[in-house]
């Protein structure tokens, strides 16, 4: 038996019952309210629910063949009706089968022989909170889509806001112009490789990569601190001088803290904090601000590391000539095990050509 009565406008409604009778009691009081489909037994509501399903199913129990219970298990199996509200209707009256059936999922239990005006104010009510919650759902996903918007683009405002006053840093000190272009490029090399050959895969898995390499621009926000006499100076700074200017990591580190109190965004500046601090410490302990050792150092900052001496080495200072792309990658190479993470340098021996200026790549798409 399938009996469809089609107003558009009303709520979809399918009643499964074996039994004839209970169908056209709960049809009679429906029918006016409501877009009925009468089924009698459950095999048949399976094949009409591939091509319709309803708001609301009132499912009887005990029926030949495949129970109630039977087939909503088979519902909430089902991705297409695992949602689809179910109300028993049963003349099964014990506590234990009543629990089983809510436990199963279902939202209401009602007794037979039912009361129609009962039995429609049930459905009304159960109807009615489905909509609310439908209407609530939509308007968090709606809420949750503006807020996402507003803050992604606080963020981008903010980055841009970070990025110009590192940019600003970087006009100041003369002697390392493009810098910070250039230490993201061979960062997002190391990091790229790191991915793809498993170089301490368990940690970086559990970055967000293009951040990390979009905070990097932080790394020297420090030096922002530091007097133009000793920033701009076209001589090779004195010991005293030199002490200063170390500071600059640490200086970085708490202008970076101060900045995540007020902004969105913290993790970007967790991993520019972390870079700004930890950019200069060596693997052997005699490194800066920390004289950290081996492993003591953040895996971020030791890749950095590698960024920063390989740019400073290539680059070239009033004190200084620029060196090659070959003779920067055997001091690096030769500094495995002092300055430099011995499995960091391997890899960098692998990849070392990629850090000609030439073969850049985009950081946000790349990785």
């Amino acid at each position: 038996m399938n009996e469809v009565f089609n107003k558009e406008s009303k709520k979809q409604v399918f009643i499964v019952d074996d039994e004839v009778t209970n169908l056209k009691v709960a049809a009679g009081v429906l029918r006016e309210h409501y877009k009925l489909t009468l089924l009698t037994s459950g095999l048949e509501l399976l094949n009409v629910l591939e091509k319709n399903t309803p708001d609301l199913l009132l499912l009887d129990i005990e029926m030949p063949g495949v129970s109630g219970f039977e087939i909503i298990k088979e519902l909430k199996r089902n991705e297409a009706t695992k949602d689809i509200p179910v109300i028993f209707l049963t003349a099964k009256d014990d506590v234990d089968s009543e629990i089983k059936g809510l436990t199963l999922g279902a939202i209401d239990y009602i007794y037979k022989p039912f009361s129609p005006p009962i039995l429609l104010k049930r459905i009304e009510h159960h109807l009615a909170l489905i909509e609310q919650q439908q209407e609530l759902q939509f308007f968090n996903e709606n809420l949750n889509r503006i807020v996402k918007e507003k803050t992604e683009t606080i963020l981008q405002l903010q980055y841009s806001i970070l990025s110009t006053v590192a940019n600003l840093v970087e006009f100041r000190d003369v002697n390392t112009g493009g810098h910070i272009e250039r230490t993201q490029h061979y960062l997002s090399v190391m990091l790229k490789a790191m991915k793809e050959k498993g170089v301490y895969k368990e940690e970086i898995s559990q970055w967000k990569i293009p951040l990390l390499i979009q905070s990097a621009q932080l790394h020297d926000v420090g030096k922002i601190a530091i007097s133009d006499t000793i920033l701009k100076k076209q001589e090779k700074l004195t010991p005293e001088e030199m002490e200063i200017m170390m500071q600059h990591t640490t200086f970085g580190a708490k202008i970076i803290r101060k900045i995540s109190v007020s902004v969105y965004g913290d993790e970007f500046l967790k991993y520019a904090e972390m870079l700004a601090q930890h950019h200069h410490e060596r693997w052997d302990g005699k490194g800066y601000p920390n004289k950290l050792k081996g492993e003591e150092i953040p895996l971020a900052g030791r890749v950095m590391a590698i960024a920063d001496v390989y740019d400073a080495l290539v680059s070239e200072r009033p004190y200084k000539k620029a060196l090659s792309h070959d003779e920067a990658v055997k001091i690096i190479i030769e500094s495995s095990g002092t300055q430099f993470d011995p499995k960091l340098v391997d890899l960098f021996k692998e990849i070392a050509d990629k850090f000609k200026h030439e073969n850049k790549i985009n950081i946000l798409t790349d990785l």
